[in-house]
């Protein structure tokens, strides 16, 4: 009797790492949302249908394939932002067309922030955080925000502090939403952000808070928050929230990114 060995090709081996990769991604795009307990009960279904397709079970095993195969739209709707973030994020990274992009010739200079903005960006954050003016700032990265520059009010204005500051006070028609803000100018005033279902820690924070961690998972922007009831900045990037930070560490989060 011949023993037949089982051969493992360096096709199986990436093939695992490629899962083992994938399955990773979408933990850290979905770590600790409502989503991630979806995810959990979905692999456990999973793994139960692959146990009771190897016990031979046709009747079980055929009604948990075609749940199986509905899935696949539950998983669209359910995941949908997660998703969204998956594809934004590889169209930004590995866009081939971007360096062929006429728009992207002409206006490459007009994208990028320099530090005398940054300056301006943490300063008007600063002073209003020792006013105690709510104010909800976006900095576009290497996606542009036009679904969401279209919601507010078109400025293309040149940032300054002193713009900032009057965007955001009380009685302007201007001070709710969020300022986005792409390169050197404010594109827009007043415009919608999604907001983020995500469970917060400090369930002081309002929907400021939200709404900056949502257009964070949504998107590949940085968001400043300073905070109306306390006066402290916050930050959100890729999903994640960090709260009361000062104005020396604001500025070395935004020079991080866009650094990369």
């Amino acid at each position: 009797m011949i023993t037949a060995f089982i051969t493992i090709r360096i096709l199986d081996i990436l093939d695992v790492l490629l899962v083992a990769f994938m399955l990773y991604k979408i933990y850290t795009a979905i770590k600790g949302t409502v989503a991630f307990n979806i995810f959990m009960g979905i692999f456990i279904f999973y793994i139960t249908w692959i146990i009771i397709k190897g016990l031979n079970m046709e009747l079980m095993g055929n009604i948990m394939g075609q749940v199986m195969a509905a899935g696949v739209l539950a998983l669209i709707v359910v995941f949908q932002q997660e998703i969204r973030k998956m594809f934004l994020t590889l169209g930004t990274h590995y866009n081939l067309n971007k360096g062929l992009s006429l728009d992207n010739l002409f206006s490459k200079d007009e994208k990028r922030m320099d530090s005398d903005t940054v300056r301006e960006i943490v300063t008007a954050c600063e002073r209003m955080g020792r006013s105690k003016t709510g104010a909800l700032i976006v900095l576009t990265n290497k996606a542009e925000l036009n679904e969401y520059i279209d919601t507010g009010e078109k400025m293309d204005a040149i940032i300054s502090m002193a713009l900032l500051e009057t965007l955001f006070f009380k009685n302007t028609p201007l001070h709710d939403g969020g300022v986005i803000i792409q390169g050197n100018m404010i594109r827009a005033a007043r415009c919608i952000l999604p907001v983020s279902n995500k469970k917060l820690k400090n369930v002081q924070l309002g929907l400021r808070h939200r709404a900056a961690l949502g257009m964070s998972m949504a998107t590949d922007a940085q968001v400043i928050i300073v905070s109306e009831e306390t006066g402290r900045i916050s930050y959100a990037f890729n999903g994640k929230l960090k709260e009361n930070i000062n104005p020396i560490e604001l500025t070395r989060l935004i020079e991080e990114v866009y650094a990369q």
